[in-house]
Order: C-alpha cells, then structure tokens, then sequence
C-alpha cells in the first residue's frame, strides 16, 4: 500500500534523500492509508500531515531541531499534507512539561513506537537502499483487524481515547478497545 501511494513514497525518498539519521516516516499517515485503502476510500481520507522521526543525540537543543524542521519544510513544500518531523533523542526534554508524565530517554527513532497510545498507530516505514522497509513493534494485526489497542507503557489514556474518537469519526468501522483499569 505504501508503494502503490506516491505521496507516501515521496516522503520516504524525501526522508532517505535528506540524510535524517535513522530517518522514519510513522503513524497516521501510514495506517490512515491502510484504512483507506482496505474501505475503498480515497487514499488520503482523514489524513491530516505526515509524521517523520529523526534521531540524532550529537545536539539536543531546540535550535538545532528547529534548523531541520525547517529543512524538512521546505523539501516537502510542494505536498499537499504538511510533514511534521521531530527529533527522538530529545523527546524525554519535553514531554514530560507538555503531557504531564514521565517520558523515558530513547536510544533510537524506531523506539518511540513502544510508547505510543495506541498500539495500532506503533508503524513506521524508511528506505533501506532501493527496499522498502517496515517497522511494527507490536505486528499489522490490529491495524487490519480494525481494532484500536491502547498500549500502557505509558500513563496514555486521555491520547489512546481522544486520538480513538477522532479515527473513529473517519472510520466507523474501527473497534474501540478501552484502557484497561
């Protein structure tokens, strides 16, 4: 499904042209697609940016994360979505201030997907040379089963509920799995 999308392809290519270390595009817009695809809806339903990750612990501040969005804006200018990117090495600096819970220091981009809500958005997809590569921590199951699962490594119920409500609203058939108490 992602090499059949041109848009998705141009932002893999676009990640793998830029150099980003350990450069993945993830989430949304990758599942978003599956289920577009799998409902024979038009493939960017409900899609509303790309998420691209980096990681790069050689300079954790702002500045130097804030030089690359701008790079990753410009190169992808001409889409039709934005492309969001940011920098995992430095996640654990301010999530902790944005969400209110504690955010473990990360050791690669591929990591971040063992935090995420929902267990169903953990996919991420990168060039390995010519081949497309991707990366699923917890398997495709859920994802074309339909079934939205929390993940509870992290004190996440409020994002895994709210994020829920949104998809649903595109996508009716999606089954909710609620956060376990």
């Amino acid at each position: 499904m992602i090499q059949d999308d041109d848009l998705l392809m141009a932002i893999v290519m676009g990640v793998s042209e830029l150099g980003l270390p350990e450069g993945l595009l993830c989430s949304g817009a990758i599942y978003n697609t599956a289920w577009n695809v799998l409902t024979g809806r038009p493939r960017h339903s409900g899609i509303k940016d790309a998420d691209v990750v980096y990681f790069d612990p050689s300079d954790l501040s702002y500045e130097a994360e804030d030089a690359v969005i701008r790079q990753v804006q410009a190169h992808f200018s001409d889409l039709p979505i934005p492309v969001e990117v940011r920098n995992q090495a430095r996640v654990h600096l301010w999530f902790p201030e944005k969400f209110g819970i504690a955010y473990p220091k990360l050791q690669s981009s591929a990591e971040l997907m063992l935090y995420f809500a929902t267990k169903t958005h953990a996919v991420a997809a990168s060039l390995e040379g010519d081949e497309l590569k991707i990366i699923a921590p917890f398997g495709l199951d859920d994802l074309f089963s339909f079934r939205l699962t929390p993940n509870t490594a992290l004190a996440n119920r409020e994002t895994h509920e709210n994020k829920a409500k949104r998809a649903m609203s595109v996508w009716p058939e999606l089954t909710f799995v609620p956060w376990p108490d």
